[in-house]
């Protein structure tokens, strides 16, 4: 009776370490039914004694439907498992909101259901194999409170849509595999003299942040509503052009984030080309050839405003590079300005954001003030140097393989005479079966001379980055976190030194 008790007692303990660690990250994983399971996958790939504490604690739990001490031997190892992955936050802030206490309600009502029929058929022995399912749960529990969370947001949405309704705006929707929060932050700048505009703050670009933004911050008066748009896969822009129908769509181009999500690059360009479906105008990168074959589909059926970074390009703006540190921007074949570069940005976003600008009538040459100080988008390639003269970019923000390439560019471009370019990384994630190949190549670039340093962290990419910098001239070094690297790095540090932080992952991930 006594062990029973125990038995018991330890089974709702297992079950609060694992919940304690699955939220949390269903939270972090935006609540997708299998992220879970995913990432419990990817905590046993790259931590093989994961594997095998996973089997023992099944081996115990088994076997102590039949020898009971078992049991709690099992429990304790599911309730440690995985390895590496903190029952509190570290860097992953937990929120206790509305979403997630519903959630759990209904993942720890599916584990006491379950429960209590194990236990009448064997007791607290049978129970503990709950504990086994903990991750696949969390898992059922999302997909079953998806539906749920779609009606219970409905009523703020249909009051967003009224507010649009009643005060009318301009739409301007932006998309986009990378760019979108730099690009929406020129335009509201490139329209500030001519338009009273709003955009979404920071990243909110799914329904409940766009109608978040609509609810609290558009006014009457509001002329130009301009939307971050995101996705995850085909059919959520299209949902998100119904709610908040843009005038103006635009697609700053088309790459390889989310590709675990999407499968292919295909399904990026269909998810990413629903934008344009309804709006009058479409603001297309002509640079990727893709968005070029849509841009010409479209041409006559819409207006098309044709977006270039390379000088002789059939398009109606072209930002491009012409020295160190300038681009120049072209509006209908005119030089509008030179302007510096900001920071370790891309050119096509100002492109697309004059676009825009050129779509809703402002006269580009009222535009050359408006680019001399374009502002930045927090850790998306932010440049600033320390008071001792040493470099840092800021790209922590969702690396991806061309804006990774992209800020190792830049950190040449900044680095002084002997100095040293140190790359902080823990590579880049949701690459799906391109991942390992793309952060070869990466660790290769960041290895690719002998003054420059790549600091891997963390063990996602670990193996993948040391394959790639095999074999080159630049030196590699391994640390846990990217506070560590930081603190062993930045001392070494003096004038004329870069150094990169590209990307940074939440201890979610090992």
């Amino acid at each position: 009776m006594i062990l029973d008790v125990i038995t018991w007692a330890a089974v709702a303990a297992a079950l609060a370490a694992e919940d304690s660690r699955w939220l949390r990250v269903a939270q972090r994983e935006h609540y997708e039914p299998g992220r879970a399971t995913a990432m419990a996958g990817l905590w046993s790939k790259v931590k093989p004694e994961n594997q095998l504490l996973l089997a023992a604690a099944a081996l115990c739990i088994a076997g102590g439907l039949w020898a009971h001490p078992a049991t709690l031997l099992g429990l304790a190892a599911i309730a440690a498992w995985p390895l590496g992955l903190p029952v509190r936050g570290r860097s992953a802030k937990f929120g206790w909101t509305d979403r997630m206490k519903r959630l759990t309600a209904v993942t720890v009502g599916l584990q006491l259901v379950l429960a209590a029929a194990a236990g009448l058929l064997g007791g607290p022995y049978a129970a503990a194999v709950v504990a086994l399912l903990a991750v696949p749960l969390v898992d059922l529990a999302m997909a079953i409170m998806r539906p749920v969370e779609k009606k219970l947001a409905q009523r703020w949405v249909v009051e967003a849509q009224d507010k649009l309704r009643r005060l009318r705006p301009t739409v301007v929707a932006i998309t986009g595999s990378y760019g979108k929060t730099s690009t929406k932050l020129y335009v509201n700048q490139l329209l500030s003299r001519s338009h009273a505009a709003v955009a979404s703050p920071a990243s909110f670009n799914n329904l409940m942040g766009l109608s978040r933004t609509v609810n609290d911050r558009l006014v009457p008066g509001t002329e130009v509503f301009v939307a971050e748009m995101g996705t995850y896969g085909p059919g959520e822009i299209r949902e998100l052009c119904r709610v908040f129908p843009p005038t103006i769509a635009a697609i700053t181009t088309i790459g390889e984030a989310h590709l675990e999500r999407m499968k292919n690059r295909e399904t990026i360009v269909r998810a990413k080309s629903e934008i344009t479906e309804d709006a009058a105008i479409s603001v297309l990168n002509v640079d990727v050839p893709e968005l070029a074959a849509l841009a010409d589909r479209l041409d006559g059926v819409k207006r098309v405003v044709r977006c270039s970074t390379v000088p002789g390009t059939r398009a109606d703006v072209v930002v491009a590079p012409v020295d160190e540190g300038r681009w120049e921007v072209t509006v209908d074949g005119a030089q509008v300005t030179t302007v510096d570069a900001p920071g370790a940005g891309h050119p096509i976003n100002l492109a697309i954001a004059v676009g825009i600008a050129r779509a809703l009538d402002v006269d580009p040459a009222t535009l050359a003030p408006l680019m001399v100080d374009l502002p930045g988008a927090a850790h998306r390639a932010e440049l600033q140097r320390d008071d001792r003269g040493v470099a840092v970019i800021d790209d922590t923000y969702n690396s991806n393989p061309d804006g990774a390439a992209s800020a190792l560019r830049s950190a040449r471009a900044a680095v002084g005479e002997g100095g040293r370019i140190y790359t902080i990384t823990p590579g880049m994630v949701e690459l799906g079966d391109q991942q390992a190949e793309r952060n070869r190549a990466f660790g290769a670039d960041a290895t690719a001379a002998p003054n420059q340093v790549l600091a891997i962290t963390q063990l996602t990419n670990k193996r993948a980055l040391l394959a790639g910098a095999s074999g080159q001239p630049g030196e590699v070094r391994t640390y846990a976190s990217r506070e560590e690297a930081a603190a062993a790095i930045m001392p070494e540090t003096r004038a004329g030194d870069v150094v990169l932080f590209e990307n940074d992952l939440p201890d979610n991930y090992p």
